[in-house]
């Protein structure tokens, strides 16, 4: 699970394997969590699932996301040109 960004107490993460599913990013912070679609040719950003986010919560995440998206798209990219063993 490489950690990509850690911002404001949320940790912004991937699973290596998850097969080929289009680009997202996981967030979790203190029982709460997510998985966040990402669009890379639009900068769309949708919910897949939450666990216990709130609105605001909700509207933190996303702004962190659209703050950081570039990045997130780029480690995304990275982490899927990396070699499998």
């Amino acid at each position: 699970m490489p950690t990509v960004l850690r911002k404001r107490g949320w940790r912004f993460f991937f699973y290596p394997n998850e097969g080929n599913e289009p680009p997202h990013i996981h967030v979790q912070k203190a029982g709460m969590e997510g998985k966040f679609w990402l669009n890379p040719h639009t900068k769309d950003i949708q919910a897949a699932y939450t666990h216990n986010l709130g609105p605001a919560e909700l509207r933190e995440v996303r702004a962190i996301i659209k703050e950081h998206f570039d990045e997130l798209i780029s480690a995304w990219n990275r982490l899927r040109n990396q070699p499998r063993s």
